[in-house]
Formats: structure tokens, sequence, C-alpha cells
């Protein structure tokens, strides 16, 4: 029998964070710190426009790219928030949630040979996207000291006559790192030296804690170059409901389109009414849940110094990525004995990238009852560690 199975998707590696996740259901009186879902409810007044779309049977597919007030609200946003105008009828397109927008965008973009510049530790779905679009993916390394942040210099090194798209994920999954307008505005200067195009994956915008969020489209003679993803899932709680936009110039939507209309026909109808309502209304509860994720962010940030535990101070979306390279113990070695003699469940950082060795990701999307039992834990863990070490 002839194998039934394409070789290039045989040799993706399935993501790193779940098999920890399938172990912690197992596991009685286990804590998670490794999703990255928002612990808040969906807003009610979100709920509500879902339930009465419902109610009164709209449940019809609505036009491939999204429904007309969906894309008109988004536009108004993105003006308000970024200080980009797009037109709603040409350059924005509505997503079953940020990760299709990554992928339709790529698969639009790339041809065979194609080098897409990934920086890690990010998002697992951007290396994996990448080969599936026939590119191929070259990996910059961002470094602890430079806050992990990507740097001009970086970013020049990696580029050949082969690149054609920059990856730019920030706010970061997982590091928390944020890129300043200042940084952003060195690296747009080689980005158009280089005549390369960027998708900006900026589904944390809403979570950035230290002044406002920047969006490299904004810049001058970025945005006709620059892919921008956003979406519901973090800002607004909506992880279920699966919905993600994208905003781009009219060439590139139209053929993103085309495969969203074969692959999709449309994002869900009755989370579209239901997000119209989160943009129009849903600023004051961004506001709290930023609030209260900051106030845990500052927990955390100041046990581990307590702890003698090296860590940057992230300041964007909700994740922290402590050093754990004291202890001697790759990360994947770490997190497995974490979780098997503390009961507690953290995501190596290998799971986001090679250069994630040596650090953890842990999600402070819980409660701060939750995350005070579990740093009670990594407490003494980690004082355990530094004792067999000490004795040899």
């Amino acid at each position: 029998m002839r194998n039934p199975l394409s070789k290039r998707i045989v040799e993706i590696e399935p993501s790193g964070i779940r098999k920890f996740f399938d172990i912690v259901n197992e596991m009685e009186d286990a804590i998670s710190l490794g999703v990255g879902e928002p612990d808040f409810d969906t807003p009610w007044h979100i709920r509500d426009e879902g339930i009465f779309s419902l109610e009164k049977g709209r449940t019809f597919y609505t036009s491939n790219a999204g429904l007309k007030e969906l894309k008109q609200e988004i536009a108004k946003y993105i003006y308000r928030k970024c200080d980009v105008t797009y037109d709603y009828k040409k350059e924005i397109m509505v997503t079953v949630g940020g990760s299709e927008a990554i992928d339709i965008a790529m698969r639009a973009m790339l041809d065979p040979g194609d080098e897409v510049l990934i920086p890690q530790p990010s998002y697992v779905s951007y290396e994996p996207c990448a080969i599936l679009a026939n590119g191929t993916p070259v990996i910059i390394e961002l470094k602890e000291e430079n806050e992990f942040r990507l740097t001009k210099e970086e970013l020049e090194a990696a580029i050949t006559p082969k690149t054609k798209l920059l990856v730019l994920p920030f706010p970061n999954n997982p590091t928390g790192a944020v890129m300043e307008r200042k940084d952003l505005e060195e690296i747009a200067e080689v980005i158009k030296e280089h005549d390369i195009f960027v998708l900006s994956d900026e589904i944390y915008a809403e979570l950035t804690y230290c002044g406002e969020h920047v969006s490299i489209a904004s810049l001058p003679g970025m945005k006709e170059r620059t892919v921008l993803i956003n979406g519901f899932s973090k800002a607004y709680a909506m992880t279920g409901w699966r919905l993600g936009y994208a905003c781009a110039p009219a060439e590139i939507l139209e053929q993103m389109l085309k495969i969203h209309q074969f692959a999709i026909m449309c994002a869900p109808t009755t989370s579209q009414y239901a997000a119209i309502s989160a943009l129009r209304n849903g600023d004051d509860d961004v506001m709290k849940m930023r609030e209260e994720y900051n106030e845990r962010r500052r927990y955390l940030v100041h046990r581990f110094k307590e702890m003698g535990l090296q860590c940057f101070e992230p300041f964007g979306a909700f994740y922290i990525f402590p050093s754990i390279q004291e202890f001697g113990m790759t990360s994947e070695e770490f997190a497995n004995r974490f979780l098997r003699e503390e009961k507690v469940a953290v995501v190596p950082g290998t799971a986001f990238g090679a250069c994630g060795e040596g650090f953890l990701r842990i999600s402070y999307a819980y409660s701060l009852d939750n995350l005070k039992m579990a740093l009670e834990r990594l407490e003494h863990f980690i004082a355990h560690l530094r004792e067999e070490k000490k004795n040899g």
C-alpha cells in the first residue's frame, strides 16, 4: 500500500505545548500555568450580542470578507488605536482567529524558495505555516540581553537576496517583550532598504503595560508593505469565538481572500455580531482586564527577585520568561520534573524555538490565588535544586 501521508506534513513537529496540557489534565491537584488563554469570561454585552443574533435567526453565511458593519468597526478601531487608515471594502478581512490570518497571508505571499525571517522565541505557528506555504524559515535568535527585542543589526545579518517576509511578533509570546517606536523605526529603514514585507502579529497589542503599543504599519512607508494581524481572543477574552482579522494592501488581501473563500467560506456569523459589540463598547472591559494582568505581572516579577530567579521584566502580553540556566538542566527536564514533583505545569522555552533553551514560559492569565500557590511550589522546588547542587 502506498504511503497516504505527505512527507512535508509528517516532518513538522506537533506543538511542544500540548503534551504538558494532556499530562496536567490527568493529574489531580495540579496547577497549570501553561495556557495562553484569558481566565476572564467574555464580557456580558459581547455575549448578549451573540445570543441576540441567534434569537434573530442570523445564522446565515456572511460575505467572505466578513460583515460590513464589523469591518467598518475594525477600520475605526485601527485608526483610533494605531493611527492607520484602512479601506474596509478592500483592505480588511475577518478570519477564523488570528492563526488563520497568519496562514493565508503566508500562502498568498510566498513562492517556493522565498525566505521568511522568524524571530524566536515566538509563537509556535509561524515556522510551520511558512513551511506549509512553501517558504523557507530563517530563524533570528533574539537575546535576553536585548530584552528579546529584534535589533536592526540582527535583522540586517539575516537578510539575503531570497528574503521576502519578516514576521514581527510583538508584544511577544512567550517572552512578553515589546518593540517601542524607536526600535520599529530602526528596523523599518532596513525593511524598506531591502524591499521586504512584514507580517505584524499584534494580537497582544491591547496588553501593553508601559506606554502605548505602536504598530509598524503606522510608520512612514510601512503600511503598503505590512500585513497587520489582530483578533479578539486575548484582549476581549473571546478565545472560543474564533475570530481574528487582517489589514493589508488591497493586492495582498485580494489573494488572501481567495484562499479564505475556498478553504473557510467565512468566519462564524454569531462571533462576528458579538465582535461588533466588543469594538464599540469594550474599551472599559479591556482596561479592567489589563489592570488585573498588570497586577499579576508585577507580582511575578517581584517574587522572582525574592527567589533570586533571573528574569527580565516583560511589558506586554501575559507571559513571563524566567531563566533556569543556573540549574544545569534543559528546559524540558526542568518542566517535567517540576510537574512531577510539585504538580505545576509550565512550558519549556524550547517549545518556542531552540533559542528558548534555558527558559520557561509562565502564563499569568490565571487568578492571583493560583499564581501565589504555584509560586510557593516553585520556590520550594528551586530551593531543593539549589541544595542538590550545593551538595554535589
